[in-house]
């Protein structure tokens, strides 16, 4: 009898493709299971970008071992953890009995016949990158492409290179043979560290235009969803994508991590306050029902209190869609870990709270303007957060973004579109009453 496997994806989006990848590679041969009462075979993706992913991960492993003393045989690490910290963890995590990292996907079936033959090993920096088919753990109705991997942007903060190693494009062609195998999909969400960069390093010049066109022609495709777009990259042949495509959700993620100069230099950010609002504004005038969202970095080294005033009047400015603020984590081998001016962890939770306060006002009063009004809205299925069926309009992005509470007596199906009369706000969820189903 086959084995059964499942896996746990830690951390960004990027983490779940590269997961469906190692499921896919092994459907022939093992069942995928997402059940952990069956699962023989654990596979725990990891994320390291962070010291709490890092201390995600770790837990992550401990809270699964009492399985082994049941149905659980294998756990394996792979990912951005063992990738980065291989050396540190191999012998700390005697509970893990396999590794592999971010690049060796190639190795995993050797990997577990190994672990079967009693061995305990790890194969990190041994394999390649895995080129198959993937095993979608998404619903039927939305799909992940990573069109690229790696970064060069080299901000002060961030272990990404270290980790991931340069930005590499995915070659157009087999971008669209993935996206052709995904079969009827409502929509493509397309994402790397920066997927305005897409395609310098094999062509010579950014070409996420050119792909999103590619794309948009193929008929299995409805929608394509736009996420993190470094701000320098979005030039006005991407704004006119935006106008003029109608596949091209008007939805954009561009993480800009602050607003004051002092702190971008600092963080090694190209781009300023006036730039920054800039293409905002620029974006709004072009497509004025675009939705933008960004993260934000709060207590980098230096920040000073006028350094936090300047960034919430940036957002007052700039009336996101929606934004996510994050507490600076200062990380060994990285420049800013030996920047002046480290701030207690109190302090920069604080200045987190207050700017969210701040986004949050401004989140309402957007949300507040579609009450009244009638949206198209796919279902994403039940939410237990909410006990309801739940979806999204163009505005929101899933796992980020707010949601549509759904209200209807029948049966809600999950991936069908809704018109939907917005009825009220609730916090930041709009809540809907569906008027019929769209076709």
């Amino acid at each position: 009898m086959k084995k059964k496997v499942g896996i746990i994806s830690l951390g960004c989006d990027k983490n779940r493709a590269d997961s469906e990848r190692l499921l896919g590679f092994l459907s022939d041969d093992y069942e995928i299971t997402n059940d952990i009462e069956k699962t023989q075979i654990l596979i725990i993706n990891t994320c390291a970008f962070l010291e709490s992913a890092r201390k995600e991960s770790i837990e992550t492993v401990f809270s699964y071992l009492p399985y082994k003393e049941r149905n659980l045989e294998k756990i394996i690490m792979t990912g951005c953890l063992p990738q980065k910290f291989i050396d540190e963890i191999f012998e700390a995590l005697p509970e893990v009995d396999g590794f592999l990292g971010t690049f060796d996907g190639s190795l995993l079936k050797r990997l577990i016949t190994d672990l079967y033959a009693g061995l305990r090993v790890s194969y990190v920096g041994k394999g390649e990158v895995l080129k198959c088919r993937r095993y979608l753990t998404t619903p039927d109705h939305y799909a992940y492409l990573k069109i690229a991997d790696g970064c060069n942007n080299h901000c002060t903060y961030c272990l990404i290179p270290k980790i991931r190693g340069a930005f590499k494009s995915e070659k157009i062609e087999y971008l669209l043979d993935e996206a052709k195998s995904l079969s009827d999909t409502e929509e493509l969400i397309l994402v790397a560290q920066d997927t305005a960069k897409y395609g310098m390093d094999l062509y010579g010049k950014p070409m996420i235009c050119q792909l999103i066109r590619k794309l948009s022609e193929l008929e299995n495709i409805k929608k394509i969803r736009l996420l993190y777009c470094y701000p320098e990259l979005v030039t006005d042949e991407l704004i006119d994508e935006f106008k003029n495509n109608d596949k091209l959700l008007k939805y954009i993620d561009i993480p800009l991590q602050h607003a004051s100069d002092a702190v971008l230099k600092r963080m090694g950010r190209k781009g300023s306050y006036k730039d920054n609002l800039a293409l905002i504004n620029r974006l709004k005038s072009a497509v004025p029902s675009i939705a933008i969202r960004s993260t934000f970095i709060a207590g980098f080294p230096g920040e000073t209190q006028d350094d936090v005033e300047v960034l919430a009047d940036f957002l007052k400015k700039a009336k996101l869609f929606n934004a996510g603020f994050f507490a600076y984590s200062r990380e060994k081998d990285t420049p800013a870990y030996n920047l002046d001016g480290q701030l207690p962890s109190r302090e920069k939770k604080k200045r987190v709270k207050y700017l969210y306060k701040v986004q949050n006002e401004i989140m309402k009063e957007i949300l507040d303007g579609f009450i009244g009004r009638e949206l198209n809205v796919i279902s994403d299925g039940l939410d237990q957060g909410f006990s309801a069926f739940c979806g999204r309009a163009w505005f929101s992005a899933p796992d980020i973004d707010g949601k549509v509470i759904l209200k209807w007596d029948n049966l809600i199906e999950q991936g069908k579109k809704y018109k939907v009369k917005i009825i009220k706000r609730r916090g930041l969820d709009l809540v809907g009453e569906i008027l019929y189903e769209l076709t």
